[in-house]
């Protein structure tokens, strides 16, 4: 199931590193409005003042006789009522930039042309409006001061122009990272505290048994220490681009993560799949069936790492049919993985059930549930997920839950694994005694 995460995430930071600079996005006339969550300096902290900065740049080739002028309106989601009014009092529709038409309408004076008109009650909004009609000879940086949490929108209209261009900075307390991420930071920092400890549990009852250590455990040691690296260079890159932003070096950050968590899905599936087949506690070795599964395993890997190169390489308006063919082999190898996995451990059952070896036959009973958990914990949380989406409309969806999306998209499923990985621990964890539990048949006395 998480691999199916990584792609869709891969795409999202895809789009990220070649659409956005730090927190800077570009606006024209083909993207009039440009959004974003904010914290404000009491909600998160930080050493500034978060603030919205909006900048045009200046044509090159304006006439001397001419001064375009483009609209401005700057409000918070909740606040959008009042921006705009109704033309009557039975229909829905509602103007929105004095005109000469909204002028002669008694919608706005003349002082507001070119201007978003605000409604007459929008003094009750929970922040502030700003509108303004922004002269392009010589456009101002308009400040907009964040002093709520909120999810803050930036419109623009060209009112005597079709071209232009500005730079929104969406700019708050604490740093670079985008309030919808921040949460990232310390999740994923206490996620490494989590490994770490973990593995450090794991390497005292290690060396305490250093003489009767299985080669399956062997596995397990590997793994938890490349989590402990791999959740630390996630909470690294997040660091990083929160210190200095998008910059070059948060960019060769991120593909050496998600270089790093293509090898966390391959060892997963293929240290799963060796304890489905009873390594190191049915069977003291696979024989050539371990060659397989480290081809499965090195092969997934290389497809999820193309992927990952791909996704960052080309947007997903560019993509085009040809995506599919990096898609359908990570999804090949990952299938071949989930059948193989499942029927191993249902044979593996079956074997140990069949030689009356019960206290095995109850490890990986106890392995089948924890899976079985698994699907449907992710199962219940996706029906929860689109039941709640189900509720709101859909411009509703990110301005309301654009400070825990990362959590829908990210964390749980994180969190699930880390369940998953701290009960194999558990149960295959290295005691006295282990090649001789490992190697040795129940007696059975009818």
């Amino acid at each position: 199931m998480r691999s199916w995460y990584q792609l869709c995430t891969a795409a999202l930071l895809s789009s990220l590193v070649l659409e956005v600079r730090g927190n800077e996005v570009k606006i024209k006339e083909v993207n009039r409005q440009q959004c974003s969550g904010m914290f404000s300096r009491k909600g998160w902290g930080g050493a500034v003042d978060p603030f919205i900065l909006t900048k045009f740049v200046k044509p090159e080739d304006i006439p001397e006789d001419q001064d375009p002028v483009v609209s401005l309106v700057m409000f918070e989601w909740s606040d959008r009522e009042y921006v705009g009014k109704i033309m009557d009092d039975t229909a829905s529709d509602r103007a929105y930039i004095c005109d000469a038409t909204a002028i002669e309408a008694k919608f706005c004076n003349t002082t507001e042309e070119g201007e978003f008109i605000l409604s007459q009650d929008s003094e009750k909004s929970t922040s502030l409006i700003i509108t303004q009609a922004v002269h392009l000879k010589n456009p101002p940086a308009i400040n907009y001061p964040i002093k709520r949490t909120g999810y803050y929108c930036v419109g623009t209209y060209g009112y005597t122009t079709e071209n232009y261009e500005g730079i929104v900075e969406f700019r708050n307390s604490y740093g670079e990272l985008p309030a919808a991420q921040i949460a990232k930071l310390p999740f994923y920092g206490a996620l490494t505290l989590v490994y770490a400890l973990a593995s450090a549990g794991w390497a005292f009852l290690y060396f305490q048994n250093r003489h009767d250590i299985l080669p399956v455990q062997n596995y397990i040691t590997a793994i938890l220490v490349f989590l402990v690296v791999e959740i630390f260079m996630t909470w690294l890159f997040y660091d990083f681009q929160n210190r200095h932003g998008l910059s070059t070096g948060a960019k060769a950050l991120l593909i050496v993560v998600s270089v790093l968590s293509a090898g966390r899905n391959s060892f997963s599936f293929f240290l799963l799949l060796i304890v489905c087949m009873g390594y190191g506690v049915v069977k003291p070795s696979l024989g050539r069936t371990m060659i397989w599964v480290r081809w499965l395993a090195i092969t997934h890997f290389i497809f999820g790492v193309v992927y990952v190169i791909a996704s960052l390489s080309v947007t997903p308006e560019n993509a085009g049919p040809l995506v599919l063919l990096v898609v359908l082999p990570l999804a090949a190898t990952l299938t071949a993985f989930y059948i193989w996995t499942l029927n191993s451990l249902n044979a593996t059952m079956k074997d140990l059930m069949e030689r009356k070896q019960t206290i095995k036959a109850m490890m990986y009973r106890k392995l089948w549930w924890c899976i079985l958990g698994s699907i449907v914990v992710i199962f219940v949380f996706f029906f929860v997920n689109s039941w709640t989406l189900a509720g709101v409309s859909d411009e509703d969806f990110v301005p309301t839950h654009w400070s825990t999306r990362w959590f829908i998209l990210d964390g749980w499923l994180n969190l699930v694994y880390l369940a998953d990985v701290a009960f194999v621990a558990w149960l295959w964890r290295p005691t006295a005694n282990n090649r001789r539990f490992a190697m040795s048949d129940e007696v059975f006395c009818p």
